[in-house]
């Protein structure tokens, strides 16, 4: 089982992530206001300003600090690292 770092000391299952997108669109606003309503919102911004939200396949989405970009990468990284195994 791969963990990505999504920040701070944060983790998510990699092979459970179905997205990784920014989160200044509307429609992304309220998927996360959708989210907190059903009690499947994680907040793992530690206080500070959210810069990507990860949707994952169990319709959680959790808030991250770290840019969507830099989590993207770190997915790609996580996937080859098993394909090599």
């Amino acid at each position: 089982m791969k963990l990505l770092n999504v920040g701070y000391g944060n983790v998510v299952v990699a092979a459970r992530v179905v997205a990784v997108i920014g989160p200044n669109a509307a429609p992304i606003r309220r998927l996360r206001e959708e989210a907190k309503e059903r009690g499947k919102l994680v907040d793992a911004t530690q206080g500070r300003k959210t810069r990507s939200v990860i949707v994952t396949d169990s319709d959680h989405v959790v808030l991250s600090a770290v840019q969507a970009e830099t989590i993207a990468q770190r997915l790609g990284e996580s996937i080859e690292e098993g394909a090599s195994e």
